[in-house]
């Protein structure tokens, strides 16, 4: 019996609507995906909201026709960085008996225990992971089950969706004739599934560029334990190019921000723009186009840098960083330059599939990546990631 799961990314700056089909055994197949462009969000809310009920039903219809007009009932529900919060909350637990060892309920408390200790919360929890357990202050591990000792203590992250968003999504999904089948953390799916676990065992970074914002996440073992949201992406450097060359916005961000390369090997480039309506053709030097875009970069760099310090910089010395979403990782030298700024290295994510290798579908395979593995631990939670999950990851490289 084949089971299909359907799930909705909102991007800043189109929706995408992913369909993935498995008939049981070891087979995951993505078999219809739809995009819509929109006008995103910002932290207040969407942008043009008068368009969302269009562009979702657009998204959907595409992807139908692409299932030979099957209809789509039952939706998942990605929710973006910028309407969640991350809360990393440490607690502990007495073992008990002669000769103590971890057991699956210790764990199971320990999950209560943080549960508590985290209090109420402005918002619903939608995904809970661990970053590590630790038995009588030993070494991390995310493995304890098993191991002798007198205490179990563990960091333990929460991550906390905006209840009014969860409101709104829902109210609108449901009047356009769907049915919520549950609300996903965007960013963990994300940084689950690319960022490798050895990698996240020492603690990583990933930093989402997108068009209108930059996500950035620090995450130790399966746990998002810092996130911040900055209000910087591609379309700032697109209407800075706008305003400083006195074009219009369209020419600034096809003709001239997504064709532009950082490096100094690119010194003699001129971007030209073809004469339209009556309108003169025009040129500009590549430093013209420098001038305008890398001060943006520059201040980018110092937002994440000033985010991490606030945070009391979670990253070690050897903890690597990646970089992924539209809004930078097209530009050809553009992961170089923001390491330069950055002072430490920049790695570009794993591709997981051959077919949605851009970065700007990552958010959407991680999402789905997320609730596979979710589902199949529902039906199955004696497995760690499930037929489902493990053929998924397969399937995509990991």
């Amino acid at each position: 019996m084949k089971t299909t799961i359907a799930a909705i990314d909102f991007g800043t700056s189109k929706i995408v609507t992913l369909v993935a089909e498995n008939s049981g055994r070891a087979r995951c197949d993505i078999v219809g995906t739809g995009i819509a462009a929109y006008d995103g969000y910002l932290p207040e809310g969407w942008n043009n909201p008068g368009e969302l009920d269009d562009q979702i039903m657009a998204c959907i219809t595409d992807v139908e026709k692409q299932l030979r007009h099957r209809k789509i009932h039952n939706l998942n529900v990605g929710v973006p960085a910028v309407f969640t919060k991350v809360y990393a909350v440490q607690a502990k637990v007495a073992l008990k008996g002669t000769e103590p060892r971890v057991t699956s309920q210790d764990v199971s408390e320990i999950f209560r225990i943080a549960e508590n200790n985290l209090g109420p919360t402005m918002g619903v929890t939608i995904h809970t992971s661990p970053a590590w357990f630790r038995v009588d202050g030993g070494m991390k591990t995310m493995e304890p089950v098993g191991m002798r000792g007198r205490e179990l203590t563990a960091l333990i992250s929460f991550v906390v969706a905006d209840q009014s968003f969860l409101d709104e999504v829902n109210d609108r999904l449901t009047r356009l004739g769907f049915v919520v089948d549950g609300f996903y953390s965007t960013a963990a799916g994300e940084a689950l599934l690319f960022l490798p676990g050895a990698d996240r065992d020492k603690t990583c970074a990933l930093i989402d560029v997108g068009y209108l914002s930059t996500d950035l996440l620090v995450v130790e073992g399966d746990a998002i334990i810092f996130m911040e949201t900055i209000d910087l992406g591609g379309a700032n450097m697109a209407v800075d190019l706008a305003y400083g060359l006195d074009i219009p916005l369209s020419e600034a961000e096809e003709k001239i921000k997504r064709q532009f390369v950082f490096g100094t090997d690119t010194a003699d480039r001129v971007y030209e723009l073809p004469g339209a309506d009556g309108q003169k053709p025009r040129s500009f030097t590549r430093d013209e186009v420098a001038a305008i875009i890398q001060p943006r970069v520059d201040e980018l760099a110092q937002e994440i840098l000033d985010r991490l310090e606030k945070a009391n910089n979670p990253l070690g010395k050897w903890s690597n960083i990646y970089l992924t979403g539209g809004g930078l990782s097209f530009n050809r030298g553009g992961r170089e330059y923001l390491a330069a700024k950055l002072k430490r290295p920049l790695r570009d994510t794993p591709k997981r599939t051959t077919t949605f290798n851009s970065h700007s579908y990552s958010s959407t395979l991680g999402l789905m990546d997320l609730i596979i593995d979710t589902v199949e631990q529902t039906h199955q939670p004696q497995s760690k990631g499930g037929v489902i999950g493990e053929f998924f990851r397969s399937l995509l490289g990991g």
